[in-house]
């Protein structure tokens, strides 16, 4: 039998973490075919998505998948994001967090989520984005 990964559950105990101390989880998403998220808010191939509870409705930190339901521009957005896909979590008011390793990804096992993630991928990064961005955190990569 395989051990199963760690990842998983660092992600939901660094989301406990956050909640306990009043922080605001966030995690940084390598968007990939099998992600499903709003194509309009990927930048450079990923996308930084707050987890905190009172931005997310019927989120599951399961192991495979992280799912919620979030508001983008007042529109309430289906959000699946393959664990292997996470590359970060982080408190957004202290940067604290852990980063991570990303893997290939497994399909979503619902209907629909290669189309809506392939349009996501269609979105090419503008090449006059700075490489600095004060507000990404620095996190080191767990193996």
């Amino acid at each position: 039998m395989q051990e199963s990964s760690t990842k998983p559950y660092l992600i939901r105990a660094l989301h406990e973490w956050c909640t306990d101390n009043g922080y605001t989880p966030h995690i940084v998403v390598t968007v990939d075919e099998n992600t499903v998220v709003p194509p309009a808010h990927i930048q450079d191939g990923q996308i930084t998505l707050n987890i905190g509870t009172l931005a997310t409705n019927r989120l599951i930190l399961g192991n495979e998948y992280i799912e919620f339901q979030a508001r983008f521009s007042g529109v309430t957005e289906q959000i699946y994001v393959p664990i292997a896909a996470v590359s970060a979590i982080y408190a957004r008011e202290t940067g604290a967090g852990m980063g991570f390793e990303v893997q290939p990804s497994r399909a979503y096992p619902g209907d629909g989520a290669s189309s809506t993630a392939s349009q996501a991928q269609d979105n090419s990064p503008s090449d006059d984005s700075p490489d600095d961005d004060p507000k990404r955190p620095r996190l080191t990569i767990v193996k």
